[in-house]
């Protein structure tokens, strides 16, 4: 028998015995599964992870393994993330668009091997999450580039049961996206959602190319395979070319090497804990009155991180308030703070405490 036969005889055996472990280690997932779906837990907790590499690194003998060991045991608490996250979150994910836009694209990243769905529109994917129909959405909220997705936050402000659980940053890379006979110099018209072509403008400066809004990354590149013409592409992820049939002629046309998407995880039930709180207001139209409500959050200790103004579809030259707190709602002060709101504004709705999903 080889060396090579005697070490792999040995692994199998050591590989049966840590599966059997790894099986107890679930098991105990598990009780940590329903302790944080009762109390609304985040799943990501790193200064624990952090701690479980740092306690468990310091038994290793053979220090020489040191660098292997903590990429072994992270990759083991990634899988505890992971059926976690199924657990807690469902397994049925809603997205807005169809296969192949950026929705989508993260859904399956955050989301590993659920069953998924599509809808038309932000609406009918909240009212999915509402009605039980989906666990969870997957929705943009805020591109680094170019700003915020203001429908996406106003349908939030229109529903009253959805909340936000979590937060994940995708990084997107645009392509131009065009038939396998077309050649750069075809192409005369280019479609993608107006964020997208944003993201790009700097690529199609001086090249006589005209942009065309559509309204989804997945939908112009799906238009541009059925056009069958050759003067016309799309922007769109290279994962998109792969499932409509075109070739990325041109790869990472945006303009900024850090240009990310940040989408929220949307669900029925609030998350009660993370580094992160998400609050709507309205307030009374008069002078001041946004005024007194951030003076009561920073009079409370805490650390407003954002702040949006949208105007209210229904009342003319009326806005809500979209604000982001460091930490959660919880606690005495916490409580005092949003009983102060309440009596400054017109409306105080929490929408979750939660954490980035990695």
């Amino acid at each position: 028998m080889s060396l090579l036969d005697k070490a792999r005889i040995e692994i199998d055996d050591i590989d049966a015995k840590m599966l059997e472990l790894f099986e107890k280690r679930m098991a105990a997932v598990e009780m940590v599964v329903e302790h944080k779906t009762l109390n609304g837990i985040a799943v990501l907790d790193e200064n624990r992870e952090n701690l479980v590499v740092e306690k468990n690194t310091l038994r290793i003998k053979n220090h020489k393994y040191t660098d292997s060991y903590k990429s072994f045991i992270r990759s083991v608490m990634a899988a505890s993330r992971e059926y976690q996250t199924k657990k807690i979150f469902g397994e049925t994910v809603g997205y807005q668009g169809i296969k192949g836009s950026f929705s989508q694209l993260a859904s399956a990243e955050i989301f590993k091997n659920a069953s998924y769905k599509n809808y038309e529109t932000f609406r009918e994917l909240l009212k999915a999450v509402e009605s039980g129909e989906v666990s969870v959405a997957v929705m943009p909220f805020e591109n680094s580039t170019t700003g915020e997705v203001g429908e996406a936050t106003d349908e939030l402000f229109a529903n009253k049961e959805c909340a936000i659980s979590g937060y994940y940053d995708y990084s997107i890379e645009q392509s131009l996206l065009c038939l396998d006979t077309a050649e750069m110099e075809d192409i005369k018209q280019v479609y993608s959602h107006p964020q997208a072509l944003a993201q790009s403008a700097i690529f199609f400066k001086k090249r006589g190319i005209e942009l065309i809004a559509y309204e989804n990354t997945a939908m112009a590149a799906e238009y541009v395979k059925s056009c069958n013409d050759k003067t016309k592409a799309a922007v769109a992820s290279v994962k998109t070319a792969e499932i409509y049939g075109l070739k990325a002629i041109a790869t990472g046309i945006n303009s900024s090497d850090a240009n990310t998407t940040r989408f929220l995880i949307i669900t029925k039930a609030k998350a009660k804990t993370g580094e992160r709180t998400s609050i709507f207001l309205t307030v009374n139209h008069e002078q001041g009155s946004i005024a007194k409500a951030l003076s009561v959050i920073g009079e409370h200790g805490f650390n407003m991180e954002c702040l949006r103004s949208r105007a209210m579809p229904s009342m003319q030259w009326q806005y809500y308030f979209y604000i982001e707190i460091a930490g959660a709602m919880q606690g005495e002060n916490a409580d005092k703070m949003l009983v102060a709101l309440e009596n400054v504004c017109m409306q105080v709705r929490v929408l979750g405490s939660y954490n980035e999903i990695k």
